[in-house]
């Protein structure tokens, strides 16, 4: 199990087309502050249908598309 998965099932149950989360946001829903590894396990949100689609370190927010 990643540590990403409570994120990843997040997205997958709201069913959004695009999702903008601040940093702070997502840190509620996964219970820790998002880091490097994010960028390695950002590759598994494909198994949910959703990619990360800009990750903005000056507004703090990752957004999400469903593929």
């Amino acid at each position: 199990m990643s540590k990403y998965e409570p994120l990843w099932n997040y997205i997958k149950e709201n069913n959004k087309d695009t999702y903008k989360l601040t940093y702070e946001e997502l840190k509620e829903i996964i219970g820790f502050e998002i880091d490097h590894s994010f960028l390695t396990y950002k590759k598994e949100l494909k198994e949910y249908g959703y990619e990360v689609g800009k990750i903005s370190m000056k507004e703090k927010t990752v957004t999400f598309n469903k593929i």
